[in-house]
């Protein structure tokens, strides 16, 4: 049965044109206690540069916020911060930046306990509303820890816009996911005889539905950009409610998990791999993948694995390994019988784009 009863939503969820430009204004309107307070803005390098201007505008927006640039995406980087926000006596954080910059602030304020202002500069996960930051620990091992989500979600359209084409397909990748980790979650939920959260479930289904059935086929536009966010956003919320990663995770999370520990030197975002691992996962939970397939079609997302340069026997491996990866998470993949034959069909289906 669980018990979590108790849970966090954000204060402000604002997704406008320029947002960046007005966020202070944005945070009097929901938030007017934390203007005024000491505030430290985390980024990457290469973030600062690329949006130096912007970056250094939010800073005097927010009372002369120092702009501090993190060297990893690590546990350690996100305890250091959160030293330096107690020994200085900093209320504020804001994370400006990819999932990376998102995950490692969102850890750093839950530690110091800190207010937290996400502002992606691109959708490539749900990381942004998670209750959840993936962080390195000991070298590349990376591990999924719980923490607080948002105070305030700030999304810049005109941002988005400008960030690599990739990252938005990799944040349509992370939300098409959730159509076979809600059969996976109703599959453990019957097996272990827990309970299913409706309501996270019924978040999670709206995210998905938002999007797949969404009637703006261009990626680039506002409108499209703003449904995006709000599902990616009611997905962390439902995870939140959940009190688990269950309403967004299953068998395809654990193909994309396996890439990551056991594939380090595959180039593809975790948003794609997610994608990839949906069509297999689709087909051993005996549903069609046809929809799946003709919408990542729709909006130009490869879902061929040999594009990211794995080979068929690589995908086979993944497959293998993926069962093991989350020990103890009941899936479809603990019902299939690992088939070679049955995964090479499959990999030469999303090969052909089929």
């Amino acid at each position: 049965m669980n018990q979590h009863t108790r849970f966090d939503l954000p204060i402000c969820l604002a997704v406008e044109e320029d947002a960046f430009l007005h966020s202070d204004e944005i945070i009097s309107r929901y938030i007017p206690d934390l203007i005024g307070q000491k505030t430290i803005i985390i980024s990457e390098e290469f973030l600062i540069g690329i949006y130096k201007d912007k970056i250094y505008d939010i800073s005097s927006d927010f009372g002369g916020a120092e702009v501090c640039a993190m060297n990893s995406a690590s546990f350690d980087e996100a305890v250091a911060i959160a030293k330096k926000v107690c020994i200085e006596d900093i209320k504020v954080i804001i994370g400006i930046g990819g999932g990376r910059v998102l995950d490692t602030a969102k850890y750093a304020a839950h530690i110091s306990k800190a207010a937290y202002i996400c502002m992606p500069t691109s959708l490539s996960n749900d990381s942004l509303a998670s209750p959840f930051a993936v962080l390195e620990t000991v070298g590349k091992t990376r591990k999924t820890i719980e923490c607080l989500i948002p105070t305030a979600i700030i999304v810049d359209t005109n941002m988005i816009n400008n960030a690599p084409e990739g990252q938005t397909l990799s944040g349509i990748g992370d939300t098409i996911a959730k159509h076979t980790a809600l059969f996976d979650w109703k599959l453990s939920a019957a097996r272990t005889g827990s309970r299913i959260d409706d309501f996270a479930y019924a978040l999670s289904r709206m995210s998905y539905d938002s999007v797949y059935h969404c009637d703006e086929k261009n990626m680039k536009s506002r409108v499209f950009i703003r449904i995006l966010s709000r599902a990616l956003v009611m997905g962390g919320l439902a995870m939140e409610i959940a009190g688990s990663s269950r309403p967004c995770s299953g068998s395809e999370h654990l193909f994309a998990h396996a890439i990551e520990e056991f594939y380090p030197d595959v180039k593809i975002s975790h948003g794609l791999a997610v994608a990839l691992g949906s069509i297999p996962a689709c087909i051993f939970q005996g549903q069609s993948p046809d929809g799946l397939i003709s919408f990542f079609h729709t909006y130009g997302l490869d879902f061929s694995p040999a594009s990211y340069g794995i080979s068929e026997d690589m995908f086979a491996d993944m497959w293998k390994k993926a069962r093991s990866v989350r020990p103890g998470r009941v899936t479809i993949l603990d019902d299939v019988k690992h088939d070679t034959v049955q995964l090479n069909e499959i990999y030469y289906r999303m090969v052909n784009g089929q």
